[in-house]
């Protein structure tokens, strides 16, 4: 410190008085005058030191949080590469595992494909044999109801013929001796 003193006295020591362009004489024209500068010195030396004892500690402990925070941020990197190294093995393990998956799952739909086959022949077959068994029942009900149809057909036209075969046969005077036996014998019946 003393030998920045010294320089600073030797270079102030000079005797050519200088004089700038507003008119102000100073004894050199780079450095201020002696007192000016002594006081400057003693003063940036009095920042200077009070600097590196108050600020220097939180310099320092600002740093070394930085640092920390760096390296838990290298560290948090270097973690989340390992998991998704980690969690693209699993990955192409998975894409093996979704290929031998694929199989099992079309092996297991064709066999429930041949089961729903099978059943729904067999449901078709029952229903084929329900519907059979029901269409001969409903044919034999239409012979019946047709039979019977056909008898009272023919029993009405018979019926029809044999009072047109017998109005034909029987001459007035007969009919009448009829109408007449008839009413005697409900008569008598009363």
């Amino acid at each position: 410190m003393s030998a920045l003193i010294r320089i600073a006295h030797l270079i102030a020591s000079e005797k050519t008085p200088h004089q700038d362009s507003e008119g102000i004489t100073t004894s050199s024209w780079i450095w201020p005058e002696k007192a000016e500068l002594i006081y400057g010195v003693a003063a940036s030396l009095i920042i200077f030191a009070m600097l590196f004892k108050f600020a220097g500690p939180a310099i320092k402990k600002g740093m070394s949080a930085r640092t920390a925070r760096i390296q838990k941020e290298l560290d948090d990197a270097a973690g989340d590469k390992a998991s998704a190294q980690t969690e693209a093995i699993g990955i192409r393990q998975a894409k093996g595992d979704i290929g031998a998956e694929r199989d099992r799952l079309l092996a297991d739909a064709a066999v429930q494909a041949g089961a729903m086959l099978t059943d729904g022949r067999g449901r078709l077959e029952t229903e084929v044999a329900e519907m059979k068994a029901r269409a001969l029942a409903d044919i034999e009900t239409a012979r019946g109801r047709s039979a019977d149809e056909l008898r009272g057909e023919i029993a009405r036209l018979s019926s029809t013929a044999a009072e047109r075969a017998v109005a034909e046969s029987i001459d007035d005077s007969t009919h009448q001796d009829l109408i007449e036996a008839f009413i005697q014998k409900v008569g008598a019946s009363s």
